[in-house]
């Protein structure tokens, strides 16, 4: 049987982002586990086009195609204005099938953790029949960044780490049976 493949989603693009930071510790934290395999997804790689753009099949398509690729996912957010960025809304909304019957962790950041652009990312991610889990670390810009820009997380954020990925794999192993 083939090791779960995980995609770690960056969910910012832009200039100066800490996803790319976090989402490094993220993976590996999860590359030291060795119970799945674990890829860095940026958004910012992808270029997708807003709805209604120009027609930009290629960008989506090869979205979708690491999308297929995926049994789980793990969500970087940070909250922007109360909610996830509007990038990482139209990433989600450019795909439906490829979310379809997949697991997903969230790992959020802002002043308050991220607590609210998670709570709006777990609604979107029901909509697009995403199973995510409870444990959700939450990252302090007072606490776990330095001048707001150098991640430097608390140990503590460790064991949430762990936890919140046993989860995701549990989930992501049992909907394979949904998916095939």
């Amino acid at each position: 049987m083939r090791l779960l493949k995980i995609g770690i989603i960056l969910g910012s693009t832009r200039p100066g982002r800490v996803s790319p930071q976090v989402g490094n510790w993220l993976k590996e934290i999860a590359d030291q586990r060795g119970d799945a395999s674990f890829e860095i997804v940026d958004i910012a790689d992808y270029k997708l086009p807003f709805f209604g753009d120009a027609d930009t099949e290629d960008q989506i398509g090869k979205w979708k195609s690491t999308l297929r690729s995926l049994d789980g996912f793990v969500f970087v957010t940070p909250e922007y204005n109360h909610s996830i960025t509007g990038v990482l809304k139209n990433a989600l909304d450019s795909a439906r099938d490829e979310w379809n019957n997949k697991a997903a962790g969230i790992i959020s950041y802002g002043s308050t953790g991220g607590a609210r652009a998670a709570e709006h990312l777990r609604g979107i991610l029901g909509e697009l029949h995403v199973a995510d889990v409870k444990t959700h670390p939450t990252l302090s810009l007072f606490t776990d960044f330095e001048n707001y820009s150098t991640f430097k997380p608390a140990a503590l954020h460790l064991n949430n780490v762990n936890l919140m990925l046993d989860q995701v794999l549990a989930w992501s192993g049992a909907l394979q049976t949904v998916r095939t």
